[in-house]
């Protein structure tokens, strides 16, 4: 399979129309046999990727004090306690917030209000902030973040997940895309007998087809 999950990175780029943006690159699975109704048959996976993510990621974290000093140093937006309420009352600003930052981390002592406030926003796009124990700085857990996927079925029989981005190499793609290929086959029962289709494609780009050979 990583040869021709290879070629299809290739043709991909080949095939992309020129853009004035770095387009990214998703790996886009259909699996079959799989009875998603069932929750613990969904996919999802934080998968650190071995290339790293091919652009910079927007972290936010919900925080005061020294913790929110730490947050600003490391490039971390710092979002107060205060601001989680009032939030909560806005739900357009809320929205709005949660598109504008990929991963959302948060001192322990906040995430109760989290969840009352933006639970309703944060929650449904997989964005509930991770909590920061008091003894550890946030960088060292945005560091790790920044080329983390979620890789998340739901109950939906095809997803994607980005490897990376036009901008990196394709051996770099490759990487990528082999550690999230293999980590869903992992979790299939039949493995690659549960992927009906494999596609690759750049975000404008034709959809390159893999062949699963069962």
């Amino acid at each position: 399979m990583e040869e021709k999950i290879n070629q299809a990175i290739k043709d991909a780029l080949e095939n992309a129309p020129e853009r004035k943006f770095v387009e990214s690159v998703d790996i886009s699975f259909t699996i079959k046999d799989v009875d998603l109704k069932n929750p613990n048959n969904r996919i999802k996976e934080e998968i650190r990727l071995p290339s790293g993510r091919g652009k910079e990621l927007k972290i936010a974290m919900f925080a005061a004090g020294e913790a929110a000093t730490k947050a600003k140093d490391a490039g971390i937006h710092v979002i107060t306690p205060q601001e989680i309420e009032e939030l909560g009352g806005k739900k357009g600003k809320a929205k709005k917030i949660a598109n504008s930052y990929d991963f959302f981390l948060s001192e322990v002592p906040h995430m109760g209000l989290i969840g009352r406030y933006l639970g309703v926003v944060l929650g449904p796009r997989g964005k509930m902030p991770r909590p920061v124990p008091p003894t550890l700085d946030p960088s060292i857990i945005a560091a790790g973040l920044k080329s983390t996927v979620i890789v998340k079925s739901g109950d939906k029989m095809t997803f994607h997940a980005a490897i990376g981005t036009a901008s990196q190499s394709q051996e770099e793609l490759s990487a990528n895309a082999m550690e999230i290929f293999n980590r869903v086959i992992s979790k299939l029962e039949r493995g690659i007998g549960n992927i009906r289709s494999l596609y690759i494609k750049t975000s404008m780009g034709p959809a390159q087809r893999i062949e699963v050979i069962n």
